[in-house]
C-alpha cells in the first residue's frame, strides 16, 4: 500500500477477519451431526468448542506480543492459516473417526488460530481511531459477536448438500482464502498518516497521558483489577449463556420453543450490545461504562431471580448478554485509555487470558451447582456476589484516575 491509507478500509478488513474467527459460536450447529456420524457422545463433542476457547484466550497472550513486534498482518495470515487448517482438520478427524485429531484441530490449532485473529485488528484499529475508540473497538468485536447468525444457516445449508466432513472442508478453505486477504489490509497506521486534529484526540481519551509497555502494564494495580472485572463479566455472562434455554424453562414453566426463540434473541443483544456499549463509552468513558455495566449486572439477576413471567426473565437476560458483549469491546479501548497504544496488542493478549480461565469456571459454576442443588438460584447470587464486588473495583479504579488527575494538576 502506498499513500495514505484509508481508515475505515482498515476497519472493514478486521470486522471481516472476526466475522470468519467468530464462526466458533457455532459449533452447537455441528454437535449433533457429527455425534451422529461418529458415534461419539455430544458432551466428548462439545469439548472441542471449550477447548478451542481456552487456547484462545492463552494464546492471545504470546500473538499479541506478535501483533506488536512483526506487525497485525503477520499474525492475520497466521491466524488464517491456523484457523483454516484446524477447520479442515477437522473434517479429516471426523471421516476418519479419531477424537483426539478432533480436539487436535478444532481445540489446538483452531483456538491458535481463533487467538491470533482475534487480537490482530483491535490494537490496530485503536491506533486509527484515537478519537472514536470505543465505536472503532465495538464495530471490529461485533462482527466476532454476529458470526454464527450467518455461520449458522451456511453450514445447515451444506451439511444437507454435501455432507458434514464436506462442510468443514469447504468452511476450511473459504476462511483461509478469506481470512488472508483481508489480514494484507489491517496496517498500523504510520507516522503522520491520521489527520492533526484526529491524532490530537488520543491525548483527550487518555486517562493517564501515559504510553507503557505490556511488561509495566502488568505490574500495575490497575491492569489486575481490570483483568478481575473482566474475568467476573464474562464468567457471569458465559454461565447464562450455558445454560439461558433450560433456566427459563426451569425458573417460569417457558416452553422450550419459546426457550429457543429466546436465545436467538438474547444472541442479537450480544452483538448490538458491543456496539452500543462501546459507542456509548466514547460519550461518558469507560470507567463509568464499566460500573453502568455491573450495576445492570446486578439489577438483571435479582429480576432473574424474583419475577417468574417469562418475558421480563427474557428481557432481564437480553439485558445481561448485552453486558456480556460490552465487556469484550470496551475493553480495548479501556486498556488504550490507561496504559497508550505503544504495546497495546500485548496488553490486550494478556487481560484475554481471564478469558480463557472464565470460559471454563462459568459453565462449571452454573452446571455443577444445579446438578448438585437442582435449582439455579445459588448461582444466580454467587454471580449478584461477585459482580459487586467487581463494581466495588471499577469505583475504586475511577478514584485512581481521579487521584492521578489530582497530582499532575499540582
Amino acid at each position: 500500500m502506498t499513500g495514505t491509507r484509508n481508515r475505515y478500509g482498515v476497519a472493514l478488513a478486521g470486522v471481516i477477519l472476526h466475522l470468519m474467527i467468530g464462526g466458533v459460536y457455532a459449533w452447537s450447529v455441528f454437535t449433533k451431526p457429527i455425534s451422529a456420524y461418529t458415534g461419539w457422545k455430544e458432551t466428548s463433542v462439545s469439548f472441542a468448542f471449550s477447548l478451542a476457547i481456552f487456547f484462545l484466550g492463552m494464546s492471545a497472550a504470546f500473538m499479541g506480543r506478535l501483533v506488536e513486534k512483526f506487525g497485525p498482518s503477520v499474525t492475520g495470515t497466521i491466524s488464517s492459516i491456523c484457523y483454516g487448517s484446524g477447520i479442515a482438520l477437522t473434517g479429516l478427524a471426523i471421516q476418519s473417526h479419531h477424537l483426539w485429531l478432533l480436539y487436535l484441530a478444532y481445540g489446538v490449532i483452531g483456538g491458535l488460530g481463533l487467538g491470533s485473529g482475534y487480537v490482530t485488528p483491535v490494537s490496530t484499529i485503536v491506533r486509527w481511531f484515537p478519537d472514536k475508540r470505543g465505536l472503532a473497538t465495538g464495530l471490529a468485536i461485533m462482527g466476532f459477536g454476529f458470526a454464527a447468525m450467518l455461520t449458522g444457516p451456511v453450514a445447515q445449508n451444506l451439511m444437507a448438500n454435501v455432507g458434514i466432513v464436506n462442510t468443514f472442508y469447504i468452511l476450511g478453505t473459504f476462511y483461509f482464502v478469506v481470512m488472508i486477504i483481508a489480514a494484507q489490509f489491517i496496517k498500523k497506521p504510520r507516522p503522520h498518516e491520521l489527520p492533526q486534529a484526529i491524532a490530537q484526540n488520543a491525548q483527550r481519551v487518555s486517562l493517564t497521558g501515559q504510553e507503557l509497555t505490556a511488561n509495566q502494564a502488568l505490574r500495575t494495580r490497575t491492569f489486575a483489577f481490570l483483568w478481575f472485572m473482566f474475568f467476573i463479566n464474562i464468567t457471569t455472562g458465559i454461565g447464562l449463556v450455558s445454560a439461558a434455554s433450560p433456566m427459563a424453562q426451569n425458573m417460569t414453566a417457558m416452553t422450550a420453543s419459546t426457550a429457543a426463540v429466546m436465545v436467538g434473541i438474547i444472541g442479537l443483544f450480544n452483538g448490538f450490545g458491543r456496539l452500543a456499549w462501546a459507542t456509548l463509552s466514547d460519550f461518558i468513558g469507560r470507567p463509568l461504562t464499566y460500573s453502568l455495566i455491573f450495576i445492570l449486572d446486578i439489577v438483571m439477576l435479582f429480576i432473574l431471580l424474583f419475577f417468574k413471567v417469562p418475558f421480563i426473565f427474557a428481557l432481564a437476560l437480553c439485558f445481561l448478554m448485552s453486558c456480556y458483549g460490552a465487556g469484550f469491546s470496551v475493553i480495548p479501548a479501556y486498556l488504550g485509555d490507561v496504559f497508550g497504544t505503544k504495546e497495546l496488542g500485548a496488553i490486550h493478549g494478556y487481560i484475554l487470558t481471564a478469558w480463557a480461565v472464565a470460559g471454563m469456571v462459568g459453565p462449571l459454576l452454573l452446571s455443577y451447582t444445579h446438578q448438585v442443588l437442582h435449582n439455579y438460584y445459588v448461582t444466580l447470587i454467587v454471580f449478584v456476589v461477585i459482580d459487586a464486588l467487581a463494581m466495588a473495583v471499577s469505583i475504586l479504579i475511577q478514584r485512581d484516575f481521579v487521584a492521578h488527575r489530582e497530582t499532575n494538576a499540582a
